[in-house]
């Protein structure tokens, strides 16, 4: 068995965002990624694509805006959504609370961590599709 505190995990920063790595092929997954992500008021990652791979975000806490590709959803918690892949997505936070969530990801995106944070490997930003 792996086991990981959220708050021991390695972190990542992006657009107000900070997520932690759970679990990545080097922390004990072979299959899949796992980031637990909070987002203060006002936060949106930067809009990106995993090309090989399929993810779904699960809404905690919170509320805000799911863009995928075309289409933008309003969210709450008990909010799923899954993102084919190579699909372009962000999510904001909309709401007056901070937003959480975890992702999964099958296959898992590469991440390189070093110490106490992580980067991610293969995401490309919207202005590289273009």
């Amino acid at each position: 068995m792996h086991f990981r505190r959220r708050d021991e995990a390695p972190v990542n920063e992006r657009g107000g965002q900070v997520s932690r790595l759970l679990f990545a092929p080097q922390l004990g997954s072979t299959r899949l990624g796992v980031t637990w992500v909070r987002g203060e008021p006002g936060s949106q990652q930067s809009l990106h694509a995993h090309d090989d791979s399929e993810q779904v975000y699960v809404v905690i806490r919170g509320r805000g805006l799911m863009i995928v590709d075309d289409e933008a959803v309003e969210v709450e918690a008990g909010s799923a959504v899954l993102i084919p892949f190579g699909a372009t997505h962000a999510i904001r936070n909309t709401g007056t609370e901070p937003l959480e969530y975890i992702s999964a990801t099958a296959p898992p995106f590469p991440a390189e961590i070093r110490g106490d944070t992580w980067q991610p490997g293969y995401e490309r930003s919207s202005a590289e599709n273009a």
